[in-house]
């Protein structure tokens, strides 16, 4: 992917090496975090509630985001290049979503991300690099450990930068769905839908919103030979039915909470291939 470096962007918060005071989130067996631990390690997704975190409530927890006690890297950056790669993503990611709301009369407003190493306080409550990359509402806030690229590159078989790009994209994805009230809107909740079946369209829906993304950056040049397959190659490495296999467990539809591979390839496809918001009505469809 093209891009510029140097590019200023007070939306990216560097919080690494900060040391979290706030309180451990509540509750969740170890039988629930494996099951995250799979699911959510490599899946841009807010999954504190599931540890007794509200995403919807203001005080879900005594923690936030501003109880983080700053304090950066010591000598040399080794991320430093990367830091400064999600900088220009963020800003081309958001600027996007901002042409695409105001095209529709909306008004945008701009999500923050946080880099964290290890551990991280947040308006949803702490967190742990386990659980990959995330999203809080309640803070408007995506959250990321860096080192998440290095698993997505070196267990899951997805190098890149445009796959690290796909994953921001899916986050601000999240973003998008709390401006809009997605969660609010009791006419997504399918009657006889499972709570499994109901995260899976939520889930399809930010990875086409990902993909509207990258029809912008393809729009603009900034896309290279290999770079959508790059994307591709990220989005069926973390499908559900991909992340049973390698787990060594049964391969079971009622389960998934994100999709097949071919689910949110699918859905990137169509957001990439549209490059519109409207298409990626995940909730309409019999099946998504």
């Amino acid at each position: 992917m093209k891009w510029t470096r140097g590019t200023k962007n007070d939306d990216v918060i560097d919080a690494r090496g900060a040391k979290p005071k706030g309180a451990v989130i509540a509750g969740g067996s170890i039988g629930v975090a494996v099951v995250v631990f799979l699911v959510a390690k490599v899946l841009g997704v807010d999954v504190s509630g599931l540890f007794g975190g509200s995403s919807s409530s203001s005080s879900s927890s005594s923690s936030s985001s501003s109880s983080t006690q700053q304090e950066p890297p010591q000598g040399p950056d080794p991320d430093a290049e990367l830091v400064d790669y999600v900088k220009f993503v963020m800003k081309d990611i958001q600027d996007a979503f901002d042409a695409e709301f105001r095209r529709s009369g909306k008004s945008y407003t701009r999500a923050k991300l946080k880099l964290f190493s290890s551990a991280v306080d947040t308006a949803c409550g702490r967190s742990s690099s386990a659980i990959g990359p995330f999203y809080c509402p309640a803070d408007s806030m995506a959250y990321i450990d860096l080192s998440f690229f290095k698993d997505l590159r070196a267990r899951f078989g997805a190098p890149g930068d445009f796959a690290q790009a796909y994953v921001l994209a899916h986050e601000m994805g999240h973003h998008l769905q709390n401006l809009l009230g997605v969660e609010q809107d009791r006419r997504n909740f399918k009657q006889g839908e499972t709570r499994n079946q109901h995260s899976v369209r939520v889930e399809l829906q930010a990875d086409c919103f990902a993909g509207v993304w990258g029809h912008s950056a393809s729009g603009k040049k900034l896309l290279e030979l290999g770079d959508l397959e790059e994307a591709v190659t990220a989005a069926q490495a973390i499908g559900d039915d991909r992340l049973s296999k390698g787990a060594g467990v049964e391969v079971n539809p009622e389960t998934f909470t994100h999709g097949s591979s071919a689910q949110r390839v699918k859905w990137f496809r169509r957001g990439f291939d549209a490059g519109r918001l409207e298409v990626c009505d995940t909730f309409s469809v019999e099946e998504p």
